[in-house]
């Protein structure tokens, strides 16, 4: 109201005349005179309001508004890839995270699933925020999901850009886009000065607030956020000028205690999306991965001017279906491209036997550190500066970041600041070379910089490196990172403490670490990094007694596990795949009857993702009993067709096979 009466009689007559709203109730007015005082006051004081909110309008949020497309625009620009675009505009519309999302390392899902989704479903992102029927109403919260490097931020770019052009979503007064790589910064923020702060122009806060204009919060990467959400404790919160712990603010916005008229959009990898209670959830939907034609496009992009190279990527890819599979994901479609690319460039270099085409996740990440180290990227020419000037320095980079890798996984971390890369013994200076702004991406901010590495199997890759190369000389375990614990003395005794440590791990996150940590004892991983980051023929003489340790997580009496499964990948990642050929073999000769033993069980369970012979139909005919079915149970779900005639079935296995049709994770198609 003192804003009002600011207004100068031009300005209220151009508020007026932008309106024939008020004449028309007046209108009405006169003709409910006579009905009664309580009907004519009721329409003069709706008068009034609407000619308050058509002032504020015209003289305050439009030019507020303005001023926020124009600094989104600058802020987001129009950086985005072509190509990337047509799969972020339309999502999968799910029901909510399943059992193998919310407890899977973000590649076991992918292997398990192999890449393909489970729903048929899909919502366009112009209709993100609308109601799915006419009798409903737009959500308030909703997720989206995807894996790591999947394009979560992308997809947030996106909208933005395409809100900030006015193209889609115009019922929508304010988007406000946070991510919770900024959050991590604050300890205490009321929701007021969380607007106020990020987004100085918007100088009514209030109108937020109080619900007068429509707004949308975008919080941006939960998965990185320092502290997790605690619905069940979180401290209630109702006034938006009041400072909390910045963990308790986001509770308190997504439970609805503040800002319970804006939507909210929490975008997430699917582990850490079941912090959010799914009552509280009016919408989730999930990122899809590259379907084929979308993965040679994306090659193409890569290299744009050699599409042979690109052709002959490609290909490979394809002949690989393990490979294959995690290609569906961006982020690491790029990291394996670059490596085979790189590897198809220079393996005229190599002798004979060092020129093995890249298969397992150890060769390729070798391939993109060499690449790295050697300063030789695809897109540009090799540099005059001698490699060996730089090895030493690289090497010690390595180390250093090898350690914040491995301590931040241990911690859940994937995140970093200046005060970080200092307590890790960190050279800022060197961050600006060639080899680290392929492994660590840098975001400077308003309050500070945060650091990140380019994809999670970046991260896992520099962490297995550095405790390989610790574990020569550390006493005591180092996952204590104190450094208190009991002595721990040779390779293998820490090495078989990373294995104990994986299996017992609730959430799943060291699955890939042990996984390249079993690489980095293959020969073709040692010949590949030998005077780069590892030395010659090191540990070989462990490589057998490593292989026992990993065969002894295969043979149980209970279902075979994904924790057995990603023990057969590493005894695939160490170069040992005689159990894997043995029972691939008697499945293309048809022979398993009689020979499925609990280790062999957690052979074909690892044989039912990656293997050719499994690609279209699975078939498990004449070899099942109900023990075997009892381990192979949950595996089985999996398989999109599957083929188990001539296996005398009684009851109890029908029993057990109707248990895993009925449930939610099901992904049987066809069932012979």
């Amino acid at each position: 109201l003192r804003r009002l009466e600011l207004l100068t009689a031009e300005e209220a007559a151009q508020a007026q005349a932008a309106s024939p709203l008020p004449e028309q109730v007046r209108a009405v007015v006169d003709v409910l005179a006579g009905k009664g005082s309580h009907a004519s006051q009721a329409l003069q004081s709706f008068i009034q309001t609407s000619n308050l909110q058509l002032y504020l309008h015209i003289t305050v949020y439009e030019p507020m508004v303005q001023k926020h497309l124009e600094s989104l625009q600058s802020c987001y620009g129009n950086g985005l890839e072509p190509g990337a675009l047509q799969r972020l505009t339309n999502l999968l519309l799910v029901e909510g995270l399943t059992d193998i999302q919310q407890k899977e390392h973000d590649i076991l899902q992918v292997e398990t699933t192999k890449g393909l989704p489970n729903v048929s479903k899909s919502i366009p992102l112009e209709k993100l925020f609308l109601p799915l029927s006419k009798g409903s109403i737009p959500p308030r919260i909703s997720v989206t999901v995807g894996m790591a490097g999947i394009g979560k931020s992308t997809l947030v770019k996106l909208f933005v850009c395409t809100w900030a052009k006015e193209d889609i979503n115009r019922d929508i007064m304010l988007v406000l886009p946070f991510t919770f790589r900024e959050l991590n910064t604050y300890e205490k923020l009321s929701a007021e000065r969380l607007i106020c702060l990020t987004f100085p122009h918007i100088t009514e806060p209030g109108c937020i607030l109080a619900g007068a204009v429509r707004t949308l919060l975008i919080l941006d990467g939960l998965d990185e956020f320092k502290t997790p959400l605690d619905f069940s404790n979180a401290v209630v919160c109702t006034d938006p000028k009041k400072e909390i712990q910045v963990d308790n603010l986001i509770t308190n916005i997504i439970r609805g205690n503040l800002l319970q008229e804006a939507s909210v959009w929490v975008t997430s990898r699917p582990a850490a999306a079941r912090q959010i209670p799914s009552g509280l959830v009016d919408r989730m939907t999930e990122i899809r991965g590259f379907e084929a034609a979308e993965m040679k496009d994306f090659l193409d992009q890569m290299f744009l001017n050699n599409r042979d190279l690109s052709s002959q990527v490609l290909k490979h890819i394809r002949a690989n279906r393990s490979l294959r599979v995690l290609c569906t994901i961006p982020g690491f479609c790029w990291i394996a491209g670059s490596s085979i690319a790189y590897f198809l460039k220079h393996c005229s270099d190599q002798s004979q036997d060092a020129a093995v085409v890249p298969r397992t996740l150890s060769e390729i990440h070798s391939y993109y550190f060499k690449m790295a180290l050697s300063r030789n990227w695809l897109e540009k020419p090799r540099e005059t500066l001698r490699i060996e000037q730089t090895v030493n320095t690289s090497k010690k980079l390595v180390g250093s970041l090898g350690r914040l890798a491995f301590y931040g996984l241990l911690r859940k971390k994937h995140v970093f600041y200046e005060q970080d890369m200092k307590a890790y013994g960190i050279d800022l200076s060197l961050l600006h070379s060639s080899l680290s702004t392929r492994l660590l991406l840098k975001e400077d901010m308003q309050t500070s910089t945060a650091y990140y590495f380019s994809h999670l199997t970046i991260q896992e890759f520099l962490a297995a490196l550095y405790y390989y190369t610790a574990a020569k000389r550390a006493i005591f375990d180092l996952f204590t990172e104190s450094g208190m614990s009991w002595p721990k003395l040779g390779f293998l005794n820490h090495f078989r403490s990373a294995v104990q440590r994986a299996l017992q791990a609730k959430d799943r996150q060291l699955d890939i670490f042990v996984r390249f940590l079993s690489g980095l004892l293959s020969p073709q991983v040692n010949a590949l990094l030998a005077g780069w980051l590892l030395v010659k023929d090191e540990h070989s003489g462990f490589r057998d007694q490593a292989v026992g340790i990993l065969q002894g997580c295969l043979n149980t009496d209970h279902a075979v596990s994904s924790r057995a499964v990603n023990a057969m990948h590493c005894l695939q990642e160490i170069q040992h795949s005689d159990l894997a050929k043995a029972v691939e073999e008697a499945m293309r000769s048809e022979s398993l009857a009689g020979m499925l033993t609990p280790t062999n069980c957690s052979a074909l369970a690892y044989l039912l993702q990656v293997s050719d012979v499994c690609l279209e139909e699975t078939n498990l005919s004449n070899c099942l009993t109900y023990n075997v079915c009892e381990r192979l149970l949950s595996q089985l779900l999996f398989c999109h067709s599957l083929r188990l005639d001539n296996n005398q079935f009684k009851d109890d296995v029908m029993e057990l096979l109707g248990s895993v049709l009925s449930v939610k994770d099901c992904w049987i198609q066809r069932l012979r």
